[in-house]
């Protein structure tokens, strides 16, 4: 099968099946990576995700478009991008219409209320993820429980970094100040630490 049909069907069933947002995409982008690591590796993937959550956009979409554009230049951005929205504008088309009038259905609280924990703990593998990701720089394990490979690869300075931002936005006056912020701030850090 041709590999830009493949990437865009496998971006359809990202947006077909991952619920709560754009951080739940990151777990189809994991399993593209498994399957095909001659697309993209996992330390691809922290890349997606930085450049990602540090461009305006929904980050799915931000990653469907880098990843297009990683292999097939603006073409490929184009329609993987495409493909990661058209399951969402179908399906809105067919919902909207019965949400208005279905909306106080127990049966359909009962649907949303059960995929809301899914959501999360999809957000939540993601995030356990790019931690790992974060912390150690050339994991290429799919699973949390390799963890002779780990132990060889931590990176001290990207496990104070991540301290020092964790505890520095606990800081009421800290807090508030624009993400933005902490994206320069996380570039400099990069640059000048070289991690």
């Amino acid at each position: 099968m041709n590999t830009l049909l493949l990437l865009c069907l496998n971006f359809f069933r990202a947006g077909l099946l991952a619920v709560g947002g754009g951080l739940a995409t990151l777990p189809f982008i994991t399993d593209m990576s498994n399957n095909h690591p001659d697309w993209f590796t996992k330390a691809d993937i922290a890349n997606m995700v930085a450049v990602s959550e540090s461009t305006p956009g929904p980050i799915g979409i931000n990653m469907a478009t880098y990843v297009g554009y990683h292999m097939f230049g603006v073409p490929g951005a184009l329609l993987t991008t495409l493909s990661l929205l058209l399951p969402s504008f179908l399906i809105i088309l067919a919902v909207a219409g019965l949400m208005e009038r279905y909306s106080n259905n127990r049966v359909v609280q009962s649907v949303f209320a059960g995929l809301r924990p899914a959501a999360v703990g999809l957000i939540a593998a993601a995030g356990l993820s790019v931690l790992l990701i974060a912390l150690f720089p050339g994991f290429e394990g799919s699973t949390v429980f390799d963890y002779g490979q780990l132990a060889g690869l931590f990176s001290w300075k990207a496990a104070v970094f991540f301290a020092l931002v964790l505890i520095a936005v606990q800081v009421p006056k800290v807090k508030d100040l624009h993400p933005i912020f902490y994206i320069v701030i996380a570039a400099v850090v990069g640059i000048v630490f070289k991690f």
